[in-house]
């Protein structure tokens, strides 16, 4: 119930390193996607525990060079094509959007969030770690403590920020605990609660963060069901990818 419960077992980790940029071809581009996102699947990528990509830079999904000489129009346009035949969570977050999101992230870097099942929620727990944000299910930070193992990651790739007005977003998940559609329904939360307008909305991370014995969990369903969020993402519901 706290959300302090991670900070032991989450490693700072660096910002994303800046890389020079160049240009290319659409299908040249595309093509040295396919060629940087190989070495991250193989034997060669570092992996924490549970699997997942260590220090996971924009550079080891794509050739950073490639992209200076595309709009952010063109570059979102290349990313969404890309990673609509993934297995995978993925987005193009507007540089205003993310500042806001990071600004809340530094102040109140954990929350709880509700999955929709068949029947009921089950809930989860997002931690910030730098641009990283690790979800693990409730259950098992009760039961595991600080040891527990993230199920999802996501991404966050300020690299293109300043000069393009966008940050890309993907993510890799536990496949034995999340499929696709629960990883969206958890990525699509991020911004409904960090991103949002609305005081109120944003109250219950800054609760949750600050106010620990105020926070009442049914107050998270609420919202979500209150944006039609928990509806549109229930199982059985179609939902974006992007």
């Amino acid at each position: 119930s706290s959300p302090d419960v991670f900070e032991s077992r989450m490693e700072k980790r660096n910002e994303v390193k800046k890389q020079p940029v160049g240009h290319s071809k659409q299908g040249e581009f595309i093509r040295c996607m396919e060629e940087k996102a190989r070495p991250a699947e193989g034997l060669g990528s570092k992996t924490s525990k549970g699997g997942f990509t260590k220090d996971k830079t924009l550079d080891s999904v794509l050739n950073v060079e490639m992209v200076k000489e595309k709009s952010a129009e063109e570059i979102t346009q290349i990313w969404n094509q890309y990673f609509s035949a993934k297995d995978t969570v993925y987005a193009v977050i507007p540089a205003d959007k993310f500042d806001l999101m990071w600004k809340r992230a530094q102040k109140c870097p954990s929350f709880l969030y509700a999955l929709p099942r068949k029947e009921g929620y089950e809930f989860f727990v997002g931690q910030w770690s730098g641009t990283e944000l690790h979800f693990t299910s409730l259950i098992n930070v009760q039961t595991q403590g600080e040891t527990a193992p993230s199920q999802l990651v996501l991404y966050h790739y300020p690299d293109l920020q300043k000069e393009k007005g966008i940050v890309l977003m993907t993510a890799e998940r536990d496949s034995k605990f999340l499929v696709v559609h629960d990883a969206q329904c958890l990525a699509s939360q991020v911004q409904l609660f960090y991103a949002t307008d609305h005081s109120e909305t944003y109250g219950l991370v800054e609760t949750f963060n600050h106010r620990s014995s105020e926070f009442k969990y049914m107050s998270v369903i609420a919202e979500l069901e209150q944006s039609g969020l928990g509806k549109e993402l229930r199982p059985g519901q179609a939902s974006d990818k992007s």
